[in-house]
Parts: structure tokens; C-alpha cells; sequence
């Protein structure tokens, strides 16, 4: 036996329960992991709450963890037993002490990267990195709007963005926010229950607007998010934090610039085996060498997961959130 944070009803943090569960020989195709570092997403609160309905009950969450490999099934070939791996993958479940996965979905971590490294960086690392280098493959000169610029995601864009050779605009609720995305590559906090941070971005800009805005809080910026977009813009909705985004009229992207806009995910971005090793081998190579630094921020017993929520979620949290099996 072992255990694992179950939902029988979604719902608020409280619905996390941690249960003994069994889990059985990994199947053709898969590998047992020992997880030994479970990251904290806010994919994983839209899960526990039904905000991404889930058809089994009771049922796991998380998607991203580190651990070791214990067993494989019968033709499996990626992974052996005893590999430090990591992963994104869905179904959710990695908010467990060992769980059963496709071995496609597992990446072997170089000497470099600890476990819990790799836990606080799979999801959010792989995110800047389709974000930057390929949704919208940020160049020198370029301008740049990122909101929640203090969360997991924000602040590995930040310092990845500057390495780019952008100029970076980062979102922030708090002064003491502020300090931290600007020592992360920032050139200019906003700090939104402050300023408006429509105005502020043209005055930064001189009016003329960022060639990118990448936002994951929705429904409370979107609309101003793309009037913040020069000609030719592109606005990149990635996440949903505020709540959905209102159905918009798609002519209104001519007047205000014959602009682009796209609501990408990784998943569809990692699809294919080849695409998840290129997009993980280049996040490990920019952590390798120091370009970006993964800040670990927060950490919490696996089992007390119910805690790291209400904290994500009041936004006590930065960086990145780790839960320990």
C-alpha cells in the first residue's frame, strides 16, 4: 500500500483527502514511479475544484513530479528501473507516493538538476519555453508583457526573456513582489492594485505598445491586455486565474491592430515524444547554465496539499511550490 491525495467531490481544499491506495504492476508501456518531489501547479486547483471536470471518483491530481523509476512494463525501452526521472503528463495523480505512467511522458534528468528542481521547473520551465520560443519566439528589441510575473511561470520568463535580449514589463500585486521580479530580469514592475497597468505599459512604451503579452490571469486583464499590443501584436492567453475570458468579437482584432491572439497549452505543445525531449532538453540547458535560476519558494509535506492550495490561491505563494512525499 501507499498513499496518495484523493478527491471524492470537487470542491474547495478540504476535499483533499490522503488515503491509502493500491498500486499495481506497472502495464505494457509503463513505468512505476517513486515520486520523490511533487510540483504545485494552478492546473492542479481548476482539477480539485471541477473547474476541469474529471469523469472517475474518487480521483487524483497533479501533473508534474520527480522520483525513480521501480519497474517497467513489458516494452518499455525509454526508462529503466533505477532512472531519475521527471514528468508532465496527464491523467492527474502525481500528488502520490508512487504512481503507474506512460513511460513516453518520463524524462531522464541530467546529474545537474535535483529532484526537487525538477519538480518546481517541469511545468513551468516547459511553459516559458513554448511560450518564448515558440508561440511567440521572442527576439532582441522585442517588448514584452508578463503578467503574474512573481509566480512560477513569471519568474522564469522574466530572467529567460532578458537572456533573449527583451525588454520585460512584469505584473505584480506588492512592493516586495517588485523587488523580486526586478532582481529576475524585469525591467519594469507594475504594481497593479496601484497603477493601471494599461497606462503604465504606454507610457513605458511611448505609446507605441509590447510586441507580446503572455497572461494567465483572464478574465480581469485580458480585454486591456490586448489594448497594451502594438501593430501586429500577439496576445497569449495561457491561463485562467481571474476566470474565463467573455466571449469577444474576433473583428475587433483589425481596429485595434490587426492583431494575433491564441490560447495555447503544453500538452499540445509536448504531444509528440519528439517535441517534449527538445523542449525539456533546452530548459535543462538554460537551468544547467545558470540562465535561469528555478526559486523554489515554498514547500510543504504532500500531505498536507489542502495548505499549499489556500496559500496559491489567496497569493501568499512565489516562485515555485514543491510538495514532499
Amino acid at each position: 500500500m501507499t498513499h496518495a491525495i484523493r478527491i471524492h467531490e470537487p470542491g474547495g481544499p478540504e476535499q483533499m483527502k490522503w488515503e491509502s491506495v493500491e498500486v499495481p504492476d506497472p502495464k505494457p508501456g509503463e513505468a512505476q514511479i517513486r515520486h520523490t518531489a511533487v510540483g504545485l501547479n494552478y492546473i492542479d486547483v481548476y482539477h480539485r475544484s471541477g473547474a476541469y471536470p474529471m469523469e472517475d471518483r474518487p480521483y487524483g491530481i497533479g501533473t508534474e513530479a520527480a522520483g525513480v523509476v521501480e519497474g517497467v512494463g513489458d516494452g518499455v525501452t525509454r526508462v529503466s528501473e533505477g532512472d531519475r526521472v521527471a514528468y508532465v503528463a496527464l491523467p492527474p495523480g502525481s500528488y502520490s507516493e508512487r504512481r503507474n505512467i506512460s513511460a513516453e511522458r518520463l524524462v531522464r534528468l541530467p546529474d545537474g538538476i535535483d529532484d526537487k528542481t525538477a519538480a518546481a521547473m517541469m511545468l513551468k520551465g516547459m511553459t516559458a519555453q513554448y511560450l518564448l520560443r515558440r508561440t511567440y519566439k521572442v527576439l532582441p528589441g522585442n517588448t514584452i508583457l508578463i503578467h503574474a510575473a512573481a509566480g512560477g511561470v513569471g519568474l522564469i520568463v522574466c530572467q529567460w526573456a532578458k537572456h533573449l535580449g527583451a525588454t520585460v514589463i512584469g505584473t505584480v500585486g506588492s512592493d516586495e513582489k517588485a523587488k523580486l521580479v526586478k532582481a529576475h530580469g524585469c525591467d519594469y514592475p507594475i504594481i497593479y492594485t496601484q497603477e493601471n497597468f494599461l497606462e503604465r505599459v504606454k507610457e513605458i512604451t511611448d505609446g507605441a505598445g509590447v510586441h507580446v503579452v503572455y497572461d494567465s490571469v483572464g478574465k480581469d486583464t485580458f480585454m486591456q491586455s490586448l489594448d497594451c499590443l502594438r501593430r501586429f501584436g500577439m496576445g497569449v492567453l495561457f491561463g485562467l486565474t481571474s476566470g474565463p475570458v467573455e466571449p469577444m468579437d474576433i473583428s475587433l482584432l483589425g481596429p485595434k491592430g490587426s492583431l494575433f491572439v491564441t490560447r495555447p497549452t503544453l500538452f499540445h505543445y509536448t504531444a509528440a515524444v519528439d517535441d517534449l525531449d527538445r523542449t525539456a532538453a533546452e530548459l535543462f540547458e538554460v537551468v544547467q547554465k545558470g540562465i535561469v535560476k528555478i526559486e523554489i519558494n515554498q514547500t510543504y509535506p504532500l500531505s498536507e496539499a489542502a495548505h499549499a492550495h489556500q496559500d496559491l490561491e489567496t497569493r501568499k505563494t512565489t516562485g515555485s511550490t514543491v510538495l514532499l512525499p
